[in-house]
């Protein structure tokens, strides 16, 4: 961390850009921010390759995979042309205008993916018309096979060109963006925050550019240095950036945002406004322009309807199936604990649920039976603060336990809370009955279901604080949807294999 206790204070450059309209056929600056060239190039190689491979395998599973195209005594020219070339082009076209290949997409979030799925449904609807148009006899298990089978591959290949960029943006900094924060200290540092938390995002803060004078930042501890009375263009420059971000107010201020854009033309230099909507996800928020003035209309959460319906169908079905499946687990987990410790196979505990009813979580029991006469005596060696107590190295947790804990395993009876409708697959986490009185912002995080996992796990679990773990329950509260819950359970994949802050 900097302190802030002097500034360099230069008067004000003037624009380089007063908003008169360049020549049509100035060519612009390229973008200083590049990463995202060889990435869109790699993903054009991994989308043709993966479009190829798919009808290479139709073609090898049916063997009418060439009726329409010629018989057994022609020429297959134009057979493989059209299957190893022009359909892969077809579909990289369509990908391409369904903006799948655009830079602000790429890399975190399902816009991507979603874009992807549109510029296959494009492509199945035009093989069909040509089909239909040409009478081409095809054959419908082929084609069907092929179209899915490229659509599913395109998606694995981007699934692992994203793994590699994170691992890229998370170990050594690179492919992403160098960005100069703009508006008052508070602000920016809060964007700070928001920004990092997340490292495969590729946001990097590099400098902070004050607007409310140098006074407000003297003697505060700084993560990057801080500037004022600068040239911001200049300022990005010299530190290297290649994004600004106008933090909060500093968007408000008339004509000073469009001042800024029009001084940026031409520079390379990206713009992107951080307004004052904290913890709302982007489905929530729409733009709707009113003469030349962009309001954001923000929607209520979404705690009723059809798609609560299908959540709770959701739970139901999968809780049911799973504890179907996992019986043998549970009789060899069952089994070890009690060669471990004698007792009861299952710990029960009173936890809060949704709109402040009281329910019993099923656990595998990972404590001595006498854990919670010991409690007492270790509440000084608590490592978290809030509502939980925690311990990294807990004596009253015997060997085995360690091992359920660790993985989770632990966990698996709560499928019977999701199976009576007590519990979901995805939501807050439950928390004891006699830990608080849950007034305030927490209360609000019972307007759901508590989950088997959540945004909790998935970000850290107990290497939280309690503020933290609280923010991320209310962020799902308010921005829950059914695709969010399958981002979750997949994320909670690869944290619980990882064994991230589980203790």
């Amino acid at each position: 961390m900097r302190h802030v206790d002097s500034f360099e204070i230069q008067p004000p450059t003037p624009p380089s850009h007063n908003g008169v309209p360049r020549s049509a056929w100035a060519r612009a600056r390229r973008r200083v921010s590049r990463w995202h060239r060889p990435y869109t190039a790699a993903l054009l190689l991994l989308d043709f390759a993966a479009v190829v491979l798919a009808d290479w395998i139709a073609q090898e599973a049916f063997g009418q995979a060439r009726a329409g195209f010629y018989n057994a005594q022609a020429d297959p020219t134009w057979f493989y042309t059209v299957v190893f070339l022009l359909v892969p082009l077809g579909w990289v076209v369509a990908l391409w205008g369904n903006r799948a290949y655009d830079r602000r997409y790429l890399g975190l979030g399902p816009e991507e993916y979603k874009r992807v799925i549109r510029g296959g449904v494009a492509v199945t609807a035009t093989v069909s018309f040509v089909a239909f148009a040409t009478k081409t006899d095809l054959s419908r298990y082929t084609v069907g096979f092929a179209l899915a089978g490229a659509l599913v591959l395109v998606l694995l290949f981007r699934i692992s060109a994203r793994f590699v960029l994170h691992r890229i943006r998370g170990r050594a900094g690179h492919a992403g963006h160098r960005m100069v924060l703009v508006g008052t200290l508070p602000e920016c540092l809060e964007v700070y925050v928001a920004v990092t938390r997340n490292p495969s995002a590729g946001l990097v803060p590099v400098a902070i550019h004050i607007t409310d004078g140098y006074a407000a930042a003297r003697g505060i501890q700084t993560p990057v240095p801080v500037y004022a009375g600068r040239d911001v263009l200049a300022l990005v420059r010299e530190v290297g950036g290649d994004t600004i971000a106008v933090c909060g107010s500093a968007s408000a201020e008339p004509g000073e945002l469009r001042r800024l854009a029009w001084q940026l033309e031409g520079s390379g230099v990206d713009l992107v406004v951080a307004p004052q909507l904290t913890d709302i996800a982007g489905p929530r928020v729409h733009i709707r322009p009113i003469e030349g003035l962009p309001l954001l209309h923000v929607e209520e959460p979404t705690l009723s309807g059809p798609a609560l319906l299908a959540k709770n169908l959701m739970d139901r079905v999968a809780a049911g199936l799973g504890l179907l499946l996992l019986v043998p687990v549970f009789l060899a987990i069952g089994l070890a604990i009690r060669l471990s410790d004698p007792g009861p196979v299952f710990f029960r505990q009173p936890r809060v649920g949704h709109e402040g009813r009281t329910f019993r979580v099923w656990k595998f029991r990972t404590m001595y039976v006498n854990a919670e006469e010991r409690l007492a005596g270790l509440v000084d060696q608590n490592e978290t603060d809030g509502m939980l107590f925690k311990m990294k190295q807990d004596p009253r947790v015997f060997p085995v336990g360690r091992f359920l804990r660790a993985s989770s395993l632990d966990e698996l009876p709560q499928l019977i809370n999701v199976l009576w409708g007590e519990m979901s697959l995805v939501g807050p986490r439950p928390l004891p009955a006699d830990d608080g009185d849950f007034l305030g912002d927490v209360r609000r995080r019972l307007l759901v279901r508590p989950g088997m996992t959540g945004l909790w796990q998935v970000s850290g679990r107990s290497d939280l604080s309690w503020d933290e773990a609280v923010r991320l329950d209310l962020y799902y509260v308010d921005n829950w949807s059914l695709a969010y819950d399958l981002s979750i359970l997949w994320r909670t994949v690869g944290v619980v294999l990882a064994r991230k802050g589980a203790y």
